[in-house]
């Protein structure tokens, strides 16, 4: 055979073989097998899916989560390879103004649709998470009983949306999910081979504390979390920043970092796209170097960073000619950004001002709302006092802010800093929304070596001081609004001269009006203002008498001492 026969020969099984893979490759994706930037792994693509809150002011945790269901499914995952874990009290809500549909942004399509609730209500919780990654089926209690049955050549993808602390991710039942225990169920799958690689993506705050200093780098595991060890993430897609296509949700329909990968995933061609390229895409996004936003964090193998997305979340056929682009997605402007423990509070900010005034509505949700800056204020001062008695120093404000330096882990003693948290929950009422922000100064405890014992004195020394001290308060202020002391309705004329500096008089009631006396800087107070606002629309400020504001006395009288609590001397 001459030369060119040979050569016309081994072009023609080059060509075989670049057809064969190429055939093998859409083969694989369509099969649900993994597809592996080094090709070398052949198995399933498992995912575990979690919104770790319930209640309707947490929208976007359980829509993240949803949306993540939507891509995996067009991605070629199977319904039996994912496992969602979902309070599911949203959708349904009395509160959705979409009845059965969850959106993820304003022009958003509903991503509810056909995601399989696996666990939900009490079912959503630690031992089940735990339970299911470990493929242990005797071990979770009640849902669809589905664990991750996965084996030495399977891929693992989990996420986890929700509130989070220093240390530690939220769920809606029983314990949170610890930092130092979440990485050991992850080094036992790994001791079991019960995967090849796994993918981790989490969203919350100070989530970097999750990983840092405790994930190994020999675990073939790769994590990135919305935040650092030390910072907020943020919600985005919030009523401020609604377009006109979804006025009627009062909450924010995203978060920040959520919504930066889900939105790529969306886009992109996944079996182009690596885990690093989507990580410089998602920090763009979130804004990492502007002012006031979260930092995207990394953690673990590095060596999977030239690994395909598709071979954790699968690919979108319908996106296989999309070209990559990195500058696709520019940062998410600061006015869209808001304080996921701030979204409670304006979330019913925003039934106070769409309620009519002196509804059942409006009441509730006034209730509600100086019930939780009440609790905060408790907190803040409960904190304190915590600190000082356990270290037996007068200035504690920087155990309050000190953090450990960069790589280190949160706590040594993950004994002593659990031990600590659940006290602080049980005794004080600290919860993911607000209090357990304070879980690093907790963690600043354990690491100074002091007693666990005497520190749980203290947290329940603290708690009953600060309980004691609202009780002789409210009480104080109720007698004071009995005796006359802070309104004056016999004398509805007075004159606005005598009302002390700082001060400003204020007529209450719908027929007969009682006069009250209250301290100005009230006025920038959410609810106040918003009352303003309502005498505005009704009356206007150009009248005379002073300001009239046409509500119940008690009503007020209520809210009054609600601030005036709040408002008490430390």
């Amino acid at each position: 055979m001459s030369r060119l026969g040979h050569f016309q020969i081994l072009v023609f099984l080059h060509a075989l073989l670049i057809f064969s893979a190429e055939s093998r490759k859409t083969h694989l994706v369509d099969d649900n097998d993994v597809e592996s930037s080094d090709k070398s792994a052949k198995g399933t693509r498992w995912a575990v899916l979690v919104a770790g809150s319930n209640d309707y002011s947490n929208y976007r945790h359980q829509a993240d989560i949803c949306h993540a269901y939507q891509i995996l499914r067009k991605g070629g995952l199977k319904d039996e390879n994912i496992i969602v874990f979902m309070y599911d009290d949203i959708a349904f809500s009395s509160e959705n103004p979409r009845p059965g549909v969850i959106i993820n942004k304003p022009d958003g399509e509903d991503v509810y649709k056909g995601v399989p609730k696996d666990y939900t209500e009490e079912t959503v919780n630690v031992e089940n998470f735990y339970n299911v990654l470990l493929g242990n089926e005797s071990g979770v209690t009640g849902g669809s009983g589905k664990v991750v049955k996965s084996g030495p050549n399977d891929n693992i993808f989990i996420y986890y949306a929700d509130h989070g602390a220093p240390g530690l991710l939220a769920m809606p039942n029983g314990d949170e999910v610890l930092a130092k225990d979440f990485n050991k169920v992850l080094e036992k799958m790994h001791k079991r081979k019960s995967y090849n690689k796994m993918v981790i993506y989490v969203e919350a705050c100070e989530s970097g504390s999750m990983f840092e200093g405790i994930l190994k780098k020999n675990l073939n595991i790769y994590a990135v979390t919305a935040a650092n060890s030390k910072e907020n993430s943020f919600g985005t897609y919030c009523p401020e920043s609604y377009t006109p296509s979804a006025p009627e949700f009062e909450t924010c329909l995203g978060d920040v970092f959520s919504i930066s990968w889900l939105e790529d995933s969306d886009l992109h061609d996944m079996s182009k796209e690596t885990l690093k390229q989507q990580y410089h895409v998602v920090k763009r996004r979130v804004g990492s170097d502007v002012e006031q936003t979260s930092h995207v964090c990394r953690f673990g193998t590095k060596e999977m960073l030239n690994d395909y997305l598709a071979s954790y979340i699968g690919r979108n056929p319908e996106n296989e000619n999309f070209t990559f682009t990195e500058s696709i997605s520019s940062p998410i402007s600061n006015s869209g950004l808001v304080n996921p423990r701030d979204i409670p509070l304006l979330y019913l900010q925003r039934k106070i001002q769409k309620a009519p005034m002196g509804s059942p509505e409006s009441k509730e949700a006034h209730k509600k709302l100086f019930d939780e800056m009440n609790h905060r204020k408790q907190i803040d001062q409960s904190i304190t006092e915590i600190l000082r008695l356990s270290v037996k120093q007068t200035n504690v404000l920087n155990l309050l802010t000190s953090t450990r330096t960069t790589g280190q882990p949160l706590v040594d003693d993950w004994d002593c800093f659990k031990t600590l948290v659940n006290s602080f929950k049980n005794h004080c009422g600290a919860t993911v929304n607000y209090g357990l922000k304070y879980t690093g100064a907790l963690a600043n405890i354990c690491n100074m070596g002091v007693d666990v014992k005497q520190t749980v004195s203290a947290i329940e020394q603290a708690s009953n001081q600060e309980n004691r001290r609202n009780r002789r308060y409210e009480t104080n202020i109720k007698d004071r609004l009995i005796s006359g002391e802070l309104s004056d309705g016999s004398r509805p004329a007075r004159d606005q001269n005598d009302v002390p500096r700082g001060h400003l008089a204020v007529y209450v009631g719908r027929e007969e009006r009682q006069r009250f006396v209250i301290p100005t800087k009230y006025l920038q107070y959410p609810e106040f203002r918003t009352l303003m606002d309502e005498v505005a629309d009704e009356f206007g400020y150009d009248h005379e008498g002073g300001i009239h504001i046409p509500c119940e006395e008690s009503v007020f009288e209520e809210i009054l001492i609600r601030y005036m609590s709040c408002d008490k001397k430390k």
